[in-house]
Formats: structure tokens, C-alpha cells, sequence
């Protein structure tokens, strides 16, 4: 791609971004982008062959590397023996909501698309799969704990474990949303976790 090539690429995505975020991709239009984007039609379609292109290309890496990063956490706490997990419940977990926390504020644009601007593309559940991925852990966790000798106490509803776990993520969104300040936020997500750690010890009778 050449200088020019970029250049232009570069302001087409400049031009989108304000777009998606003050109407959403749903409403957002290609027309207005491409006019103020000061490019044509033909023009457009060189570089992205649809709307829903041009929203991947600003958003894709950084929804694939959120959930990465979830997926790499949870993979070093599986490699604890049991008694690790134990121990260390939550321990993990709270240093990958900061290290995500860290990451959203480095991409703060893409990840405000991603909360609030994401509805009718693929990218829109993002909510649901970190909030699945840590049900199915918890899950997991409980059978580690039962194999140990640790009954869990409480059986939890699903309803109320989803409840609970979108909360938690939905929590380190609304920091992103409200332009918390980063420092503030880091201290916010860190008190944030240990909260539903500290509820989630009680419902197993830990």
C-alpha cells in the first residue's frame, strides 16, 4: 500500500469512526462516510467491499485479542494443581480484568465502538462470550473443588450465576463508557473483582 494509499485508507476510517459512534453501525451511513470521507464510491470499494468490512477492519483485532487475553488467563490457571486453584481463586482473574482494563484504554476508540456501537454486526455479543467463557469456568472450578474433597455449598441458579457474571464485565465496561480515568478505573476494576470474588466465596461456602 502506498503513502497516498494509506493516507486515504486512514481518513475513510478517521470519518467512520465518528460516524459509527454518534449513530451506531446499524443507523451509521456508508454514503455520508464515503462524502465526507472525500473519496468515491469506486474509490471505497477498493479498499472495503461493505460497511460491515470497514467496521472489521477497525475492530476485529482488538475483539479477538479481549477474548485472547481471557482464553490465555484462564489457561495458566488450569495448568495449577487443584490445590493451586484453591488458593489462588480469583488471583488470575483479577489481573486479567486489569491487564484488559489496560488494553481497552490503549484502544479506547476501537473498544468504545465495541460497548456501545456494535449492535447488528458479529461483534456485538461481547458481553455474552467473556460472560459464558467464565461460566463454564466457574463450572470447571466447582468439579476441581468437589475432586478435592470441597463440596460447594449453595447450588447457584443459572440465571443468577449469569446474572452475576455479566454484571462483573458489564462493571469494567461502564468504566470505558463513562471515561473513567485510567488510573481510577485500574483501582475501580481491581475493587470491582475482588467484590465478586469475595460473593462468589460465599455462595460456594468457601
Amino acid at each position: 500500500m502506498s503513502k497516498d494509499e494509506k493516507a486515504t485508507r486512514d481518513r475513510i476510517h478517521e470519518i467512520a469512526i465518528a460516524e459509527f459512534l454518534d449513530k451506531g453501525f446499524r443507523n451509521a451511513s456508508l454514503r455520508s462516510i464515503v462524502k465526507d470521507a472525500g473519496v468515491t464510491t469506486g474509490s471505497f470499494y477498493w479498499y472495503y467491499k461493505s460497511k460491515e468490512e470497514l467496521y472489521d477492519a477497525i475492530v476485529g483485532e482488538h475483539y479477538n485479542h479481549i477474548l485472547q487475553m481471557y482464553d490465555e488467563a484462564l489457561d495458566s490457571f488450569w495448568e495449577m494443581s487443584k490445590e493451586e486453584q484453591k488458593t489462588h481463586m480469583g488471583d488470575i482473574g483479577g489481573k486479567c480484568m486489569a491487564a484488559m482494563v489496560e488494553y481497552m484504554y490503549q484502544h479506547l476508540t476501537e473498544f468504545k465502538l465495541l460497548i456501545g456501537s456494535s449492535a447488528g454486526t458479529k461483534y456485538e455479543d461481547l458481553l455474552h462470550e467473556l460472560t459464558i467463557r467464565e461460566i463454564d469456568s466457574t463450572h470447571e472450578f466447582e468439579k476441581h473443588m468437589e475432586d478435592l474433597g470441597y463440596p460447594m455449598g449453595m447450588q447457584v441458579e443459572p440465571t443468577l450465576a449469569h446474572s452475576i457474571t455479566s454484571g462483573m464485565f458489564a462493571g469494567m465496561f461502564e468504566l470505558v463508557i463513562h471515561d473513567v480515568p485510567k488510573e481510577k478505573a485500574l483501582k475501580c476494576v481491581r475493587q470491582l473483582h475482588a467484590f465478586y470474588t469475595a460473593g462468589w466465596r460465599a455462595l460456594m461456602g468457601m
